[in-house]
């Protein structure tokens, strides 16, 4: 399979469709659940199909060190190269690194502005013309109103959108708003433009959209996650 076609063929496709086309620059999108649910991988799927497009990636880490977000990268493209046998892999994923760039931060020893310091000057003084910035392991119970709306300004002003996980460490739906989102964003939901909601099946992961711009309507997707391999489907 030639790379165009995997693009075409990826169930991100579908994924954007059921967003509108997916995320703008100056959006943001949050993809919530439990912990060990399949966030981190759904965001590295995302983050793959616009470094295949040739779109450059910041991946932010608060978390896991940069070795395990890399492992993260290196085994679902290799899933990926194993299902839809690409034709010139090395030589897609030599393009794929000089695309990315891997951050991580202790969010116990950084302040918001010298995440976004750090930020600007790769992108603007470094050069590196980010399209789409993937923040991963955050602890949504330090956001404040202040620090999404400073986000949201730096991506509209950097031409970015913005990828969140969001752990939800209460079970069941005392965890969620009636609208099916986060107890832990609900105070500033309304400037977080789609959030994604995965929750565990007998057989799958299923992806809903519980916030899409202005609309709040709980729908699930026509994609779920592979419980083994934690692939879109």
């Amino acid at each position: 399979m030639v790379i165009d076609e995997l693009i075409q063929r990826s169930p991100v496709r579908i994924f954007e469709k059921s967003i509108h086309g997916g995320l703008k620059a100056g959006e943001i999108g949050i993809v919530s659940s439990q912990s060990g649910i399949g966030k981190t991988s759904v965001l590295v799927q995302i983050a793959l199909d616009k470094l295949l497009q040739s779109k450059k990636v910041i991946h932010v880490s608060f978390t896991q060190h940069t070795d395990y977000v890399l492992a993260w990268y290196e085994d679902i493209f290799d899933e990926f190269i194993k299902r839809k046998n690409l034709e010139n892999e090395k030589d897609v994923k030599n393009d794929l690194v000089k695309n990315r760039v891997l951050m991580n931060f202790n969010q116990d020893g950084v302040t918001a502005d010298q995440i976004l310091r750090s930020l600007r000057a790769m992108i603007v003084d470094g050069g590196f013309k980010a399209e789409a910035l993937i923040i991963d392991g955050f602890d949504f119970t330090r956001m404040t109103r202040e620090r999404i709306a400073a986000i949201k300004e730096f991506a509209r002003e950097l031409g970015l959108s913005v990828w969140y996980s969001c752990t939800v460490r209460d079970e069941g739906p005392a965890a969620y708003t009636k609208k099916n989102i986060p107890l832990v964003i609900a105070d500033f939901a309304e400037l977080v433009d789609v959030v994604i909601v995965l929750e565990p099946r007998q057989d799958h992961i299923a992806l809903t959209v519980s916030k899409d711009r202005e609309t709040y309507n709980s729908e699930h997707l026509a994609l779920k996650l592979d419980p083994k391999t934690l692939l879109i489907l």
